[in-house]
């Protein structure tokens, strides 16, 4: 564990010098000396998919001659979750003006929001209205607006229809899915498939993806891994959460035992690879894999559903997300507070569902009928938000999280009991020092 941490530092390290590299050496689409035009250059640093792209473009047409965005792109393929974290970090205490605006993931806020500016007074009224709460809550830390949201993200479980019509209650089974099935029942239905296709597909590696199933496990029992600013995994709804993840594995072997090292992309390949029967997601693995000619087929039985819930709790789904922030280094706040009301807009907004299937977080898109006929599984997203919950919101959230996720992993893996894993959480969480040895 040791070798891993310090493989890792010299990796944020290495990283952090090839951004610096990349973003000043080699700037993309041409030189970043603003004094030799008069065309304001907006770096924007994120995962540049081909929806930003196009939103990047439709934008820099808008204002051709006053303003260009220049995409630094940092590639999910290239970079995790956390090495984007770090690597942000990092180039930011360095107080570089180099970097406008950066993208990020919706609980980096309070950790990042030293390197933001207030947006409260760029906001008009009436745009915050229009901005859906759910994804306004994580851009408000300290009592100020800090980010804005570029989308939203939200859980779910996909299924194989074609499947699952082999059963002779099909129809109640599709009944239930369709409202949340209880794990219950999931699991009932699970002894009778198991032994002809892998039948649950779920993100179980060392990640904050492994925190956000066990977190909704505690919410749909009413209670979170955090309260009142303390941790909280000495619980029976935190035991109870963590048990059902081991047993999915290892009690019912009704999860392969290659999840643990699954983050989302490899599950996904999986899923579809070996004809699985559900899938734990999110909502870009249907625009992203859809795309490929080699599932065409198969994905016209895929279907979405809500996922499970323990039959004395309530259905719920975990928020995910990615939000915009304007580094307080910026030489070009007026410019990068127009990029941002830009792509909060319902047009843009519109763009990058329709481009990427991301999903909107500005209220008037789930208000256009039009748009939302053309676009039914919208409907579908727009009644699942209302049952989503959001992971703790703390400063110190990443931290916390990196310690819960080792435990858990460890514990699905079977190198330590469920009790033994939450206790020592705890311990190292009380202790201050998040530094797994």
């Amino acid at each position: 564990m040791k070798f891993e941490k310090i493989f890792y530092v010299a990796l944020s390290a290495f990283l952090v010098a090839t951004f610096v590299l990349v973003s000043y050496i080699f700037p993309p689409y041409g030189s970043a000396d603003n004094s030799i035009t008069s065309v304001k250059k907006i770096y924007y640093a994120d995962y540049i998919s081909p929806a930003n792209q196009a939103l990047i473009n439709l934008f820099n047409e808008r204002y051709k001659g006053q303003i260009e965005v220049i995409g630094i792109n940092l590639p999910f393929e290239k970079f995790s979750t956390n090495e984007r974290k770090e690597l942000l970090a990092r180039y930011l205490r360095s107080k570089s003006d180099r970097i406008d605006i950066f993208a990020v993931d919706q609980i980096w806020v309070p950790r990042f929001a030293r390197w933001g500016i207030p947006l409260d007074k760029f906001i008009s009224k009436q745009q915050k209205s229009n901005l859906l709460d759910y994804a306004m809550k994580t851009s408000t830390y300290g009592g100020q607006i800090i980010t804005l949201p570029l989308y939203i993200d939200i859980a779910l479980m996909y299924y194989r229809k074609d499947l699952l019509q082999q059963l002779p209650d099909y129809k109640s089974i599709i009944q239930k899915l369709n409202h949340s099935i209880t794990w219950e029942d999931f699991i009932f239905l699970g002894e009778k498939m198991k032994d002809k296709n892998p039948y649950f597909i779920f993100q179980g590696d060392d990640y904050e993806g492994l925190i956000c199933i066990f977190e909704e496990l505690m919410q749909s029992q009413g209670k979170s891994f955090m309260e009142n600013g303390k941790v909280q995994l000495n619980t029976p709804e935190a035991r109870k959460a963590l048990q059902l993840l081991v047993d999915l594995v290892n009690k019912y072997k009704l999860s392969p035992a290659n999840v643990t090292g699954f983050k989302e992309d490899p599950s996904y390949n999986y899923f579809l690879k070996n004809n699985g029967v559900f899938l734990r997601g999110w909502p870009a693995f249907y625009t992203g894999y859809k795309q490929e000619k080699k599932y065409n087929k198969l994905f016209k039985n895929i279907f979405r559903a809500p996922t499970p819930h323990f039959k004395d709790g309530k259905a719920v789904s975990i928020f995910g997300g990615w939000n915009l922030m304007i580094s307080k280094y910026s030489n070009n706040i007026p410019e990068s507070v127009k990029f941002l009301n830009f792509v909060t807009s319902e047009e843009a907004q519109k763009l990058l569902y329709e481009k990427g299937g991301f999903l909107p977080v500005n209220n008037l898109v789930y208000n256009d009928s039009a748009f939302l006929n053309k676009h039914k599984s919208l409907y579908f997203f727009k009644n699942l938000l209302k049952q989503g919950v959001h992971r703790p919101f703390l400063q110190s959230y990443t931290g916390i999280s990196d310690v819960i996720s080792f435990y858990l992993h460890a514990a699905i893996k079977k190198k330590i009991s469920v009790s033994d894993a939450l206790n020592e959480a705890t311990k190292k969480i009380n202790s201050g020092n998040f530094l797994l040895n």
